[in-house]
């Protein structure tokens, strides 16, 4: 029903800057929340930020605030995070979520996420 396609990403030193996109394709669900994810080796995925497709309200990790920034564009039904002074510790492959209904509640969750993209890697280098 959905296809998410992550794209950009790439290898960056510390301090510089990196961009991931994530194109939808298939059923349009109005009321849709789009989030990124990442997951570092033997780690869980962790939740970075998500966005209300319909208000565009925005949410951040506690390790991503204030150097990240999300933002969606609902005529091309794309996602953009755009990362600034990013750290080593941002390394990692992230991956585009969409579930179907907005709940600020659960947004946090990887598991309440409908659909997910393959993922993409983020590496930033010493």
């Amino acid at each position: 029903q959905v296809q998410l396609v992550e794209s950009g990403g790439g290898s960056v030193q510390v301090g510089g800057s990196l961009s991931v996109s994530c194109a939808a394709s298939g059923r349009v669900f109005p009321h849709s929340a789009m989030a990124w994810f990442r997951q570092r080796p033997g780690k869980e995925r962790e939740f970075v930020a998500a966005i209300y497709r319909n208000q565009g309200a925005e949410y951040y990790g506690d390790s991503v605030k204030g150097r990240f920034t999300i933002s969606r564009d609902t005529a091309k039904n794309t996602m953009l995070l755009q990362m600034n002074n990013l750290k080593p510790e941002d390394t990692a492959v992230y991956f585009c979520a969409l579930k179907r209904s907005f709940s600020q509640h659960t947004i946090k969750l990887a598991k309440v996420f409908n659909y997910w993209g393959q993922g993409i890697q983020v590496t930033v280098s010493p």
